[in-house]
């Protein structure tokens, strides 16, 4: 028995545009919003290293268009892989369908048979596609040369990499999200201290978060040294 298309999918309610610190992704961002809309191109794909964001773009590609009315799906292929791709069916009524993680089902000639299938569909109904990845289609082993004619029919983005003085600034903005406040001393201590990537920061200022608000104490850089066992 064929498997059935999961009609549901978990909204992470602080991955919108606005909880997005943007730096030199601005242009991608605005062309992200035009395709979402059906303004701009019909097809998007965005490729960059793991965490830098794509996924909360793609999340807040869903995000506004349902806010304008139009049907949306994010689609992780990273948690859908192991499934047969007959999952897919019923994918390209949606208006805006996001497709995460599409590294994950390449190599995999039933799975990349049936996205190029899914493609055609989608495209022929004249819906939007956004599409993620960590490489450049060109250079991943795909298997299904109409698979790779179709991932360049849209345009094709890079994420740009924040510098240093830019991360900082999305510490400061996306602690200000999250409805408190860091100085730039305080975010630079944490970039130095804490060098990962942006989705960990994320989920440490969550953390010291609930550690100052326990302790009763403003996020300064002492506390914080206090707080991870850094010597004065």
């Amino acid at each position: 028995m064929s498997e059935q298309f999961p009609l549901h999918f978990e909204f992470r309610a602080n991955q919108t545009f606005d909880d997005f610190f943007a730096g030199a992704n601005e242009p991608i961002i605005e062309d992200l919003k035009r395709c979402v809309l059906g303004n701009g191109e019909q097809q998007i794909f965005v490729w960059g290293k793991s965490g830098q964001g794509k996924s909360h773009l793609l999340q807040a590609c869903c995000h506004s268009a349902q806010q304008h009315q139009r049907q949306s799906f994010y689609f992780d292929l990273a948690r859908y892989s192991r499934h047969q791709p007959a999952i897919l069916m019923g994918l390209d009524d949606y208006d805006v369908v996001c497709v995460d993680n599409m590294d994950w089902i390449i190599g995999q000639e039933n799975w990349e048979l049936a996205l190029c299938e899914f493609m055609q569909r989608h495209f022929e109904c004249g819906h939007q596609l956004i599409i993620s990845a960590t490489g450049l289609p060109n250079y991943m082993t795909i298997k299904t040369p109409d698979l790779k004619t179709h991932l360049s029919w849209g345009l094709t983005f890079q994420l740009k990499t924040l510098v240093n003085t830019h991360s900082i600034d999305a510490l400061i903005f996306k602690a200000d999200a999250m409805g408190f406040e860091i100085s730039p001393q305080v975010g630079r201590f944490l970039m130095i201290q804490h060098q990962t990537e942006l989705e960990g920061l994320w989920h440490l200022l969550e953390k010291i978060d609930r550690a100052s608000l326990a302790a009763k104490r403003k996020l300064t850089v002492p506390f914080l040294k206090r707080l991870f066992n850094v010597d004065v």
